[in-house]
């Protein structure tokens, strides 16, 4: 058909913009790969990835209801809970009052609740945003697995049946500076993993990459978890 536009006509931007926007020599920048298939019947059953999404831009937007970080009881003024309580117009919260008040939960419950097992999670109500908060344990300067593991059920037992704390938003957890997620190495878990526990967890709200993995244009990735079978395919050295 005469005008018809074919997928090579197809052009992103106006003017020369595709020319001048080429990502040979970008340092941040992802390469998306589409997912195996859409099948609207497992829509619910996964977690949307937003790569290259801002978050707090998000945020302040009220695109969510309800937001899940980490926090401490030692100094959270590096963390994004800090940027949220500042940033968020309704807000009555500081960095500042929020550790406070997480050392004063933490000192209640090492006298009052010392066989419970951590993470506890902390709510802060921003009147327009619900902030989620795993503490960090009590004594650690990081989170394990194991915590962030029991964190995420106990959290998602919050969002069951509690539609008006929805739609929820998660952080990876991972390239954190107050609130550090490490294995029984002492390293960071893939990404993959922290998927994983989320989804194993039930969780199933979006999940926000740490802006360091934009870094990584040369590998893959995929918009929503779990990943395609094929993966696991080519592990194990099928196609």
């Amino acid at each position: 058909m005469a005008g018809a536009t074919t997928e090579g006509d197809i052009r992103l931007y106006d003017d020369e913009g595709d020319l001048l926007l080429s990502t040979e020599h970008a340092a941040d920048r992802v390469t998306l790969l589409p997912p195996a298939r859409s099948d609207t019947s497992e829509g619910r059953s996964r977690l949307r990835i937003l790569w290259g999404q801002d978050m707090l831009r998000d945020l302040l937007d009220s695109r969510y209801r309800s937001v899940i970080c980490a926090v401490n009881d030692v100094d959270n003024s590096h963390g994004i809970i800090a940027q949220i309580v500042d940033l968020l117009a309704t807000s009555q919260w500081s960095a500042k009052s929020v550790t406070s008040y997480a050392k004063m939960f933490q000192e209640a419950t090492g006298l009052h609740a010392a066989s419970d097992r951590e993470p506890y999670i902390l709510k802060f109500d921003l009147d327009s945003l619900l902030v989620i908060a795993m503490l960090r344990p009590k004594g650690k300067d990081h989170f394990t697995l194991q915590d962030f593991e029991r964190g995420m059920r106990t959290v998602v037992k919050m969002l069951d049946s509690r539609r008006e704390r929805l739609p929820v938003a998660g952080v990876s957890f991972l390239g954190a500076r107050s609130n550090r997620l490490l294995d029984s190495k002492g390293h960071e878990p893939t990404f993959e993993r922290v998927l994983r526990i989320m989804h194993e967890s039930g969780f199933r709200g979006d999940v926000y990459p740490a802006p360091q993995m934009w870094r990584y244009g040369n590998v893959g990735v995929f918009p929503s978890y779990p990943f395609p079978e094929s993966l696991d395919r080519m592990r194990a050295g099928g196609f």
